[in-house]
């Protein structure tokens, strides 16, 4: 799994005309699935972000995680993260899961983050054309991948 994090000072995501996610202070978080991904996976990654010291404390510097600060967080799928572009220009996302896999870890990930942060998160449509607005908090932008986690 990867994960791109954006620290925001707000976003959102819109689907049809319609708003179906919106955060003040938090993370956006856009999430890429494999088939190899599993609920250790998961759990790793979910901890990782929930704990991840990228908000300024009383003297600016970034030692606050996102449980601390109580901040808001929205996940989208995104499938693209997966891209390999290693030949010629069009990318390959043979990497990445489809509906049948990805659905259920997305979901997961999204309740065990949930239970991470202790509150709910929000989230985009899985599979859906979806228009993602946020304004970027430093810009502070983290890429984490669970095959790094050894």
């Amino acid at each position: 799994m990867k994960a791109v994090i954006q620290r925001v000072l707000k976003a959102s995501v819109t689907i049809d005309n319609m708003k179906v996610a919106n955060i003040k202070s938090g993370l956006l978080i856009l999430l890429g699935i494999t088939n190899e991904d599993n609920q250790e996976d998961i759990r790793w990654l979910s901890n990782k972000i929930a704990n991840l010291r990228i908000f300024e404390d009383e003297k600016g510097v970034m030692n606050l995680s996102l449980l601390q600060t109580k901040g808001e967080a929205i996940v989208v799928s995104q499938f693209t993260l997966q891209a390999s572009t290693k030949k010629g220009n069009r990318p390959s996302y043979i990497k990445a899961a489809g509906p049948a896999v990805a659905i259920s870890i997305y979901e997961g990930f999204v309740k065990q983050l949930e239970l991470d942060l202790l509150k709910e998160v929000q989230t985009g449509e899985f599979g859906a054309d979806m228009k993602v607005e946020l304004l970027n908090d430093g810009p502070v932008t983290i890429v984490i991948d669970t095959k790094d986690k050894v």
